[in-house]
């Protein structure tokens, strides 16, 4: 049965472990993995523009020995109507893998559904998996482990919030978003979060009092306004006056805690320069990550021999996908 990562929730706790072992043996032995897919083929869809994205799974690609073709919206017949299940079910006969950053949750869900071969989500407006795999690895490598830790996330409820929410929910790590009234994450995402959160014992909070940053491990922050959101950038300006991540924010945190943020970073806005250039500042870790992570990500799901244990090949996720219309998301 073809597995997809569409969400965080697509993977057990034990799969989501699984796979950031994997991603640290990638990281530290990169060599023992150069020939690992050789004669393999991923296609990377893009109707978003990207910087670590596309460069991360390119190269990443390269370095395990295969090939990544990218292809945008103008370069294929998404670009002149052709429905994406069409699209998926012809580069499912092509290739071995694919990736998609996009707009629509649903579309990422359509293409799963008819593609043959593994479909990755590279971004949608509700989601990003994989930048919330590489945060935890950051995680684990700058404070030993994540679970039981508390990362807190100031500003907008979006697609990196809600991942981070779903990430934190499979590998026990406590979630706090702080994010003013309007802004905040929807309902339904933090429910289901806290729902699957009981397994692991994570605790998923959402509030808009930034006192809430007290005793976080690491502070998270992203841009207030995303693509798609250019002409609300005036109105969010307001809106999260006061949400800036200063020194004097990262005050209230644990004199140890990192700062993490996605990236691309606007300084002056949603953080200081003195926060992201700082000596707390994991940023560049983490966006590093992104490759070793998605490596990994790609190893596991065209079947290498690492499994979660106690599993002889990844097990097929019973959870319903999440569906519904979401706010315009990151550009990466």
């Amino acid at each position: 049965m073809v597995r997809h990562f569409l969400s965080d929730l697509d993977f057990s706790t034990a799969e989501h472990e699984a796979v950031l072992r994997l991603a640290a043996k990638v990281k530290h032995t990169p060599q023992a993995f150069a020939h690992a897919l050789v004669g393999k083929t991923l296609a990377m869809i893009f109707q978003k523009s990207s910087t670590r994205t596309r460069v991360s799974f390119e190269s990443g690609m390269l370095q395990l020995g295969g090939h990544a073709i990218y292809l945008s919206a103008k370069d294929i017949q998404l670009g002149r109507g052709e429905p994406i299940t069409d699209t998926g079910k012809v580069l499912s006969r092509y290739l071995d893998i694919i990736m998609i950053r996009t707009f629509g949750h649903d579309e990422v869900e359509a293409l799963a559904g008819s593609s043959r071969v593994p479909v990755i989500n590279g971004l949608d407006d509700l989601l990003h998996p994989c930048q919330a795999l590489a945060d935890v690895l950051t995680v684990v490598e700058h404070k030993g482990a994540a679970r039981g830790r508390q990362l807190v996330f100031v500003g907008d409820g979006n697609n990196v919030a809600n991942s981070l929410m779903f990430a934190g929910a499979r590998y026990g790590m406590h979630v706090r978003v702080i994010a003013p009234r309007g802004y905040q994450p929807r309902p339904e995402i933090v429910q289901t979060a806290q729902q699957e959160a009981a397994a692991t014992g994570a605790k998923i909070e959402v509030t808009a009092d930034l006192a809430a940053v007290e005793g976080a491990d690491a502070v998270y922050t992203d841009v207030w306004a995303s693509m798609g959101q250019e002409t609300e950038a005036n109105k969010r300006k307001v809106a999260f006056r006061g949400f800036e991540v200063d020194r004097a924010l990262m005050s209230r945190a644990k004199k140890d805690a990192i700062f993490l943020h996605c990236l691309p970073a606007h300084r002056g806005e949603e953080v200081a320069a003195e926060v992201i250039d700082g000596p707390q500042s994991a940023v560049f870790d983490q966006a590093e990550n992104r490759l070793h992570v998605q490596k990994a990500l790609m190893l596991f799901l065209l079947g290498h021999r690492t499994k979660a244990k106690g599993s002889s090949a990844p097990a097929r996720s019973s959870r319903k996908p999440v569906k519904g219309k979401a706010k315009r998301a990151r550009r990466r």
